[in-house]
């Protein structure tokens, strides 16, 4: 016998989705009979169910696969309970352009027998909501509702096809109970679907007037920038940045990164911001915006010169989906990074590069140098500093990451080249960032939104995506503060991660509370009554009895775990952690106490 969820579970299959991270519900019988038919004919289930306790933690594990595979994963989760669950992960993966297929079943609209799933359970009543797809739909990149077995392929594909076409993102389709219940005839199973018919919009590039105007522009300028933060997300633009980067001596910055988009080593990457100010902005005459979604902060004093030339490069350059975003420019190209940089470097080549006097080329080259040196040099001296508190021992952010960063180096077969970081690490994203030193396409990640609880899901995602991917990392790390360890339901995640065999390591940076929201009223109230305040007064920190972080996996999953409270026990106790991650293949859990709140 078939069902609508015998042919859902075919198409997922066919259209190479692997893995399904699913929370089941009263929604969900005719999935779990069919698993089994697969399991008694076919020894194994089509794909892959990953079994999770909690709908957020289900949803960013998808993000996290989808970001090391480029492929999206399934979410299977139940009625509008269920889809609420799914909670801040929805957010990440809309604005993160994630893609990735969420499918829920919905309450029986039927009660009197007469059709196969009506209601037959009490809080079917209650989970019949009138619009059960408004709950996300402004988030989705498409919302259906199957409404028969016959046609459940092609409502998967069409979900699909829109979800890996720019900008990417996830999809939601629904169905009520009785419709995943439906029988259908063997031939409608066993349709046969030319998934290669079934492509994503094949992403645009560049005009030939607009190639001109860029790269004149880039030739006459005395210093060109480009900021970018997301075209990293696509590995294959790196070493694309890189060579243009090169060819012209343009220098690079990062503004709110959720991707690496050039080595952390390039001589002509200059720094990065997360909303600061950026100084290169009252230099710069020529700008390319290339994939970034907040390329500074107007209230921090930035802005770009009267007379620069702004050429903005994205998928969205107009940010359709936010209700205010502009930035005044030249251009607005919808394109895709990758094809943009390839036609401007091969612009470049043919014609470009000869144009560009060699004097020029040496004083920019020289500019940069000076610019990235001092940059680097700054990051050197800080994290030489261990304690800004000498007599506690209290580590500083920045020696704290260089020492996790040294440890990973020394303790993991590739010295430190085939790691995943997971990077949430919310107000020290900048330390991040900077410390760990990202250097090759895709090996660091983060959400590329602003809910907080995606790192430790995704961490597990990630680790079954690298099978998947034939990547094989020594070492998946993700980096957190202690309220994105609570966001990210924790008891689930590290469950997860021993029940599948997806060990990480995890560096809490412990200061006590939300340091977010403390920054954030001293943004406006500088020198108000709260700025003198502790976090405990403020209402936004976690003493005095903090949750002991590290034991929660250690009960949940098995874990390693260790608190460090002094700058001098860090190094014995991360190498440690790495060991027991790379060798034991268990998770591990250091809960790092820095400068409180």
């Amino acid at each position: 016998m078939y069902t609508t969820a015998s042919v859902l579970f075919k198409t997922f299959a066919e259209a190479g989705i692997t893995h399904a991270f699913v929370n089941w519900g009263n929604d969900h019988p005719a999935f779990l009979e069919e698993l089994e038919r697969e399991r008694v004919e076919g020894g194994k289930t089509v794909v892959e169910i990953i079994t999770c306790p909690h709908e957020m933690v289900a949803l960013s594990a998808a993000q996290g696969y989808a970001q090391v595979t480029g492929k999206p994963a399934a979410v299977i989760v139940h009625v509008d309970v269920g889809t609420q669950g799914l909670a801040g992960a929805v957010h990440n993966v809309d604005r993160g352009r994630t893609p990735v297929l969420i499918y829920a079943g919905a309450a029986p609209q039927s009660s009197d027998n007469r059709l196969k799933g009506t209601k037959n359970e009490w809080p079917m009543w209650l989970q019949d909501v009138p619009d059960q797809p408004s709950i996300v739909r402004q988030y989705m990149r498409y919302t259906a509702q199957i409404q028969s077995g016959k046609n459940a392929a092609k409502m998967v594909l069409r979900a699909l096809q829109i979800a890996k076409s720019e900008p990417q993102g996830p999809v939601y389709l629904w169905a009520r109970r009785e419709t995943s219940e439906e029988e259908v005839d063997a031939s409608i199973f066993e349709d046969k679907h030319d998934i290669s018919k079934w492509p994503p919009v094949q992403a645009p590039g560049l005009p030939r007037a607009v190639i001109d105007a860029i790269v004149d522009a880039l030739l006459v300028a005395q210093f060109p920038l480009i900021i970018t933060a997301n075209s990293g997300r696509n590995p294959r633009t790196v070493p694309l940045l890189s060579t243009l980067s090169n060819l012209l001596a343009i220098s690079v910055f990062s503004s709110c990164p959720s991707a690496v988009c050039i080595p952390w080593t390039h001589p002509n990457y200059v720094g990065l911001s997360f909303g600061g100010p950026n100084e290169l902005l009252n230099y710069a005459d020529v700008i390319i915006l290339l994939d970034v979604d907040i390329p500074w902060v107007d209230t921090k004093g930035n802005k770009p010169l009267d007379n620069a030339r702004v050429f903005v490069i994205d998928a969205d350059p107009l940010k359709t989906t936010m209700g205010w975003s502009h930035v005044d420019a030249e251009l607005l190209c919808k394109a895709d990074p990758e094809a943009a940089l390839s036609q401007l470097i091969e612009a470049v080549e043919i014609q470009g590069a000869k144009s560009l006097a060699q004097d020029k080329l040496a004083a920019r080259t020289e500019r940069i140098r000076v610019l990235r040196s001092a940059w680097t040099s700054s990051l050197d001296k800080a994290e030489n500093i261990k304690s800004i508190v000498p007599d506690k021992g209290i580590p500083t952010v920045p020696y704290l990451l260089s020492t996790l960063r040294n440890a990973v180096v020394s303790n993991t077969p590739s010295k430190g080249e085939n790691v995943l970081w997971i990077n949430e690490a919310i107000s020290n994203y900048p330390h991040t960032w900077s410390y760990l030193r990202p250097e090759h396409p895709g090996s660091m990640i983060a959400s590329g939104a602003s809910s907080l609880g995606y790192a430790l899901g995704a961490a597990v995602g990630a680790s079954l995506g690298a099978i998947v991917a034939k990547k094989e990392y020594d070492l998946v790390t993700a980096v957190v503060g202690d309220g994105v360890f609570l966001f990210s339901v924790p008891a689930t995640a590290y469950w997860l991660a021993r029940r599948y065999n997806t060990p990480f390591l995890t560096v809490v940076l412990n200061n006590g509370g939300w340091f977010s929201p403390k920054l954030s009223m001293l943004g406006v109230y500088p020198d108000g009554l709260g700025s003198a305040a502790s976090g405990q007064e403020l209402s936004v920190g976690f003493g005095p009895d903090m949750p002991d972080y590290s034991q929660v996996a250690v009960a949940a999953g098995g874990a390693w775990g260790r608190r460090v409270e002094h700058a001098d026990e860090l190094q014995s106790v991360l190498e440690e952690a790495v060991r027991v991650v790379v060798q034991e293949k268990r998770s591990a859990v250091v809960d790092c106490i820095i400068q409180s709140i």
